[in-house]
This record gives structure tokens, sequence and C-alpha cells, in this order.
């Protein structure tokens, strides 16, 4: 049963790796069994840069998982983000053998795979292929075409492509800490099954995971996703920031964002002070939050302009009535949500895993920061939740099939069997009519 199987989520982060081991309840929400982090090293802005490094910290994450969980992980629905990422939108269409059959789920099918090979950039692959709506014999706007008539069957795709040689990296290091991988994964896909709701979805409404390495975004509208983008530019860089423009280590930076980072300035004091210890025989060193707080809203406003730059570019931005929801780890700054109302005319709010989540042997699951891990188990289940749907609608259609079959057998047995009496009737009659003759 669906209720007794496993899924794992590894999320191979900038700043972090996770795997998440989790399973779905009697009410249909995920319960946590287990969770492991490690810090990542080999990977920069999304992409793997040291094979070795991620290894040895997807072994130490999936370690972890396994002794909380008390279960030996060999699958995992892994997680993939990077600014070499690339959405487009593509139009495919196959011509049926007749317009009477009805259009079934194979039809569908096919449509769909004959989308993955469409010419793509020299080094890119497709990672996903998402239909926006169906054409039937020139009738647009259609949802679900299953069971309809007709010869030309048409659609708009969503095509989501990635480097070659990132999705080979990704690859070589999941199979080098010996699992495999069930699915490949776009991480902002994965972040909104975890944070947004269907009613959202259909309104119109913006993703924003701000990660460590990128910020992602991905626009729903109708239910749909229309936009997909990876902005070069997360947490990670905000620390960077931090350290050159108040002279401190990395650790040290990393710190002050996290307990004393504000996302708008004037919300700080000038009178806050914190002292930073420093190399030895060297003073303490006395840093202002509301210069803190100016380096940290510099770089925020930057990245909410590019958000709101991508927002314009879908064609979208005036059918967002859901607002945009900030998620990752970039989403727990302090006043991050007035910030990005302020720079992109929108209502906002923070995304956490809640709605989804059952009751967790782990709590810090319910933060942000674990929305891409939470979400990349809830794929796996929907991923099964689909092949079984699919299935039952096979065995219905068939059913189908098969019963108008038998009933057109019938029919047809019932019409020889008239003719026949018929014929048996007349050949008597014209006998009897000779015999009186």
């Amino acid at each position: 049963m669906q209720e007794e199987k496993l899924v794992v989520g590894l999320d191979i982060g900038t700043t972090k790796i996770c795997t998440i081991v989790g399973r779905k309840n009697e009410y249909g929400k995920l319960e946590v069994l287990g969770m492991g982090k490690a810090v990542s090293d080999g990977v920069s802005r999304g992409i793997v840069s040291n094979i070795d490094k991620t290894v040895n910290a997807i072994r130490k994450a999936v370690h972890e998982a396994e002794e909380q969980s008390g279960i030996n992980i060999q699958v995992v629905n892994v997680g993939i983000a990077g600014q070499h990422i690339r959405s487009s939108i593509h139009h495919g269409g196959i011509t049926r053998n007749s317009k009477d059959d009805e259009i079934t789920i194979a039809d569908v099918e096919r449509l769909t795979n004959d989308m993955y090979r469409i010419v793509t950039p020299p080094g890119c692959e497709i990672i996903h292929v998402m239909p926006q709506h169906y054409t039937v014999d020139y009738e647009d706007g259609i949802i679900d075409p299953v069971g309809m008539s007709g010869i030309k069957l048409e659609a708009d795709f969503h095509i989501i492509t990635a480097q070659t040689n990132a999705i080979s990296n990704v690859n070589k290091c999941v199979h080098k800490a010996g699992l495999q991988i069930e699915h490949l994964i776009l991480e902002p896909l994965a972040s909104s099954l975890a944070v947004l709701s269907e009613e959202e979805k259909k309104a119109g409404v913006c993703l924003v995971d701000i990660g460590g390495g990128t910020t992602d975004l991905a626009i729903f509208y109708d239910g749909i996703i229309r936009h997909t983008a990876v902005i070069p530019f997360g947490g990670d860089i905000i620390t960077e920031d931090i350290k050159q423009g108040c002279s401190v280590m990395k650790e040290q930076a990393e710190l002050l964002k996290i307990k004393f980072g504000k996302a708008i300035a004037e919300e700080a004091s000038f009178n806050e002070i914190v002292s930073i210890r420093r190399l030895r025989d060297r003073p303490p060193k006395e840093i202002s939050i509301k210069n803190l707080a100016y380096i940290i809203e510099a770089r925020m406003q930057e990245i909410f302009e590019l958000v709101h730059a991508e927002i314009i570019a879908s064609g979208l931005g005036d059918k967002l009535a859901a607002g945009i929801v900030l998620t990752g780890g970039g989403a727990q700054l302090e006043s991050v949500k007035y910030l990005c109302e302020l720079m992109c005319a929108n209502d906002a709010r923070i995304g956490y895993p809640n709605e989804y989540l059952g009751k967790s042997k782990v709590e810090d699951v319910k933060t942000p920061m674990f929305a891409t891990s939470v979400g990349l188990v809830l794929s796996g289940y929907k991923a099964l939740d689909e092949r079984n749907m699919d299935y039952i609608r096979r065995k219905e259609i068939e059913g189908h099939y098969k019963q108008n079959k038998r009933s057109s057998e019938r029919q047809s047995s019932l019409f020889f069997k008239k003719m026949l009496e018929k014929t048996k009737k007349i050949l008597i009659d014209d006998f009897n009519e000779r015999e009186e003759y």
C-alpha cells in the first residue's frame, strides 16, 4: 500500500546537503521518520564543483538519516538547481488514425514523449516536459483530452533544460555514494509541493525560493506552472557582502546575518552594537547593527528587483491573485516579507512546509529552510499517485472498451439470429406454397 511505502528526498544545496525519510500516514499527511544534514563544501551556486567533497557530504547526511529512521536508504529523489537551468514554451502535435476512436492516455504519452526529442542547445538536456493546455482538432483550451474524439492532438509544453555536465555530476555523486536516483526534480517545483496550496496555484502565485547559491522562481496560474527562472544570487552572496563590508571572517559574517540580520535598515537602531572576537592579540571589533542592515538590504533589493523583472517578463504580473510566497533559508531574514512587498508591488507571505506535514520525529523540517527537502519527498509520492491514477484510468478504459465490444458482439449476434429466423420463415413459406401448388 502507498501508506507503507517510504520515500527519501536528497537536497544537494549550496550551503547544506539534506536527506529526509518520510511516509504518508492514514490522513495523507507526511511523517518525517529521519533527517540528516551535512555542510556542502563541494557545491557552488547549485552546481557540483568538487565530486569527492560532495560524495562525502551525501554519505554523512544519508548515514544520519538512516540512523534516525532505522532504515537502509538505497533509492532517492534528487533535486537539481543552478543558473544553468533554462525554460521555454514549445508546441507539439500528433495525428491519430481515427477521429471516431477516443483519445487515450497512450496518445497523450506519445505526444509528451515526442517533446523529449526536440532540438536543444548544445550541452543541454531536457529534465521536465509539462503540458500547459491541449488542442483537439483546433479546439483549444482543453485541460484533459482523454476520452475526447479527434484526429489532431496538439499541446503547448513548458520545457525545462539543464546542462548535461551538471546532471552528469549529480548522477556521479549520488551513484558514488552508493545510491540510485528515482527522480531528478527541479528544486522550485519540489518546493512548490511543500508550501503552495492548490487554491494558490489556480489563483496565480509566484514562488521565490531564496537558497544559499541561487534564488529559484516558479509562477503558477490556473493550476499550471507557467514560468520558471533561476537568479544567480542567494544567501551566500549576502554573507560575502557582510564579510567584505564589516571586515570579518566568513563564519562570523554568517552568524551576524542569521542572528542580527534585518532586510530593512530603517528597522535597525543606531545604538545596537555587536562585539566580534578577532584574531589572537587583537581587540574585539564592534559592528553596528544599522550598518549590517544596510549591507543586507542593498543585496536583497537587488534580488527582488530581478524577481520583479522575471514576473514582468512572464506576462503574468497582473494575474498573481495569491501574490508571492517566500521560502528557503533566505526567507528567514527579519522583515524580508515587507521588503518583498515594497519591491515587487505584490502581497507576500513566508512559506512553511507545515500544511502537508503530520506528526514528525524532527521539528526542524517545519522551517522554510527545508521546504525543498520536504518537497522532494512529496514529489516521490506525487509520482506514485500519478502512476496509480494512470493504471486505474487505463483499466477503466480497457473495461469500457471490452464492455462496448461485448455489447457490439451481442447486438451483432442478435441481428444475425433475427436474419436467420426471417430467412428460415421465408423458405418454409415458399416451400409450403410449392407443396400446395
